[in-house]
C-alpha cells in the first residue's frame, strides 16, 4: 500500500476525537515543531501523544531488576524452596473452597 493510500485509509478510520485547550505559547511551540517536520499539526500531535502513551505504558508494565534481584529470582525458579506450613494450609483451604 502506498503512503498516500495508507494516509487515506487512516483518515477514513479515524472517528474518535480528543479535544483540549492550550495556551498560545504551547500552541506556537507545537506548530513550529510540526512545521519543522513538514507535517500537519494534528498528525504531529497524534504521533507525539501516541509515542508518549506507549512509553508511559511500557514504563508501568516493565519490571527492572538489579543483578542481585535477577539472580535471586532465577535461583528461586530453578531451585524453588519447599512450601511453608502456612502456604500448604492456604493451598489446602483454596482447594477446599474452589475445588480441584
Amino acid at each position: 500500500m502506498t503512503s498516500k493510500a495508507s494516509a487515506r485509509k487512516e483518515r477514513i478510520t479515524r472517528e474518535d476525537r480528543l479535544g483540549f485547550r492550550l495556551d498560545e505559547q504551547t500552541k506556537g511551540l507545537i506548530e513550529r515543531a510540526a512545521q519543522l517536520e513538514r507535517r500537519k499539526v494534528s498528525d504531529y500531535c497524534l504521533t507525539a501523544i501516541a509515542e508518549a502513551a506507549r512509553r508511559t505504558i511500557a514504563e508501568h508494565e516493565t519490571l527492572n531488576l538489579s543483578e542481585r534481584d535477577r539472580a535471586a529470582f532465577f535461583e528461586a525458579m530453578i531451585n524453588p524452596p519447599e512450601p511453608s506450613e502456612r502456604l500448604a494450609r492456604a493451598l489446602a483451604e483454596h482447594g477446599r473452597r474452589v475445588g480441584a
